[in-house]
């Protein structure tokens, strides 16, 4: 630990981004996580990191606050471009839950504190099984470690304001809210012709009352799609976990002006 004095100034800057990196990213960032776990983690994270890098000690200035606040909002980014992928399960949870009915029975998320469709919140703990099941957190990790090579310690001002900056962040929206359609679609669909055939039972035999029956059918048919589907369903999860790592990537590499 002798070795650590002359270059603490390293080590707080790797510590700000490792720290910042755990208050977004999912899974590391869940309230449920006490969080003296989390700064320990960090700090034990940024230790081991610090001995793989070779950088000159700063000197503490006002240079030097302006990079702890730039290690703080890169490691923020980086967290928040995977914690907006993985909100695309969720999204598609939702547009389910309004097909069959379950649009008003929110719940809390124990993790996030915020409402949550029923679907979405099943969908989003069979993400996290999926995630660490194929060992996402490791791909994370390995994420933020490798993001050194993009954007250095030193760079002083990453090009968040960039024209191709933006354009990266608008199609990622884009591409979060495309696959959250993809996923639900089918059932959706489904659910769709369901309420159709339904309307036209009502219109035939006006003594059915279809808001009776109808309710428990779209539940029933539902559940019965999202089990058939399951496995697929599964797989779209491996590609957007799969997703995630790549969109933190590019977003590493354009920010870092490569």
């Amino acid at each position: 630990m002798v070795e650590l004095v002359p270059k603490i100034s390293v080590l707080l800057l790797i510590f700000v981004r490792v720290s910042a990196f755990f208050v977004t990213i999912p899974l590391f960032s869940y309230k449920t996580i006490p969080p003296q776990l989390k700064i320990i983690l960090a700090f034990v994270l940024s230790w081991m990191m610090y001995y793989t890098f070779s950088i000159e000690a700063f000197t503490i200035n006002g240079e030097y606050i302006l990079l702890v606040i730039k290690e703080a909002i890169v490691g923020l980014t980086l967290g928040l471009v995977v914690y907006i992928v993985f909100s695309a399960v969720q999204i598609a949870g939702g547009f389910i839950d309004f097909q069959m009915g379950f649009a008003m029975a929110n719940i809390v998320d124990p993790q996030t504190g915020a409402q949550s469709p029923l679907m979405g919140q099943f969908f989003n703990f069979l993400l996290l099984l999926v995630f660490l099941a194929i060992n996402g957190h490791h791909l994370v990790l390995d994420g933020i470690f490798y993001s050194y090579q993009f954007l250095p310690l030193g760079q002083f001002f990453p090009s968040f304001g960039d024209a191709e900056s933006v354009e990266y962040i608008m199609k990622l929206f884009v591409a979060v809210f495309a696959v959250a359609f993809q996923m639900s679609a089918p059932i959706i669909a489904t659910l769709f012709l369901v309420t159709l055939a339904l309307g036209i039972t009502g219109k035939t035999v006006p003594q059915l009352n279809i808001f009776v029956v109808g309710f428990p059918i779209k539940i029933a048919v539902g559940f019965i799609l999202l089990i058939i589907m399951m496995g697929v369903m599964v797989e779209v999860m491996e590609r957007v976990i799969e997703m995630a790592i790549i969109g933190m990537r590019n977003l590493m590499i354009v920010l870092g002006g490569s």
